[in-house]
């Protein structure tokens, strides 16, 4: 059954899922989990060397809580911890691409924009 938005209730759900993904590295981090892979703790601090140990066990346990990370944890010594996306978590790729694409659509709609402003401004 597919739903009817209105304005408000479209603007509300769409802020909703952006408060998902704020944070400054959960982006990153789900890059890095795309495509089935599962990472090691350790795997993600070598692969984002700009953030603290402390923020990448933050925003991990958030997409955790939010449902959007799977947390493996491997009982053995050392300890073993890694981390996946979940079923939900891996369906946020195609709507990342698309924003990709949109993204970078704006170098193409700003190099044209000169052009179009001297158009209405002849006429």
């Amino acid at each position: 059954m597919a739903s009817q938005y209105t304005t408000e209730s479209a603007a509300e759900g769409v802020e909703n899922a952006l408060k998902l993904l704020e944070g400054r590295w959960k982006l990153i981090i789900l890059f890095h989990l795309f495509g089935g892979h599962v990472l090691r703790f350790s795997d993600l601090e070598r692969a984002i060397p700009a953030v603290s140990q402390k923020m990448l066990i933050q925003q991990l346990r958030q997409m955790e809580k939010d449902g959007i990370v799977r947390r493996i944890v491997h009982h053995q010594v050392p300890p073993k911890v890694e981390y996946c996306l979940t079923v939900w978590g891996q369906a946020l790729c195609p709507a990342l691409d698309a924003l990709l694409t949109w993204a970078a659509q704006r170098e193409v709609v700003s190099d044209e924009v000169p052009d179009a402003i001297r158009q209405s401004g002849a006429k």
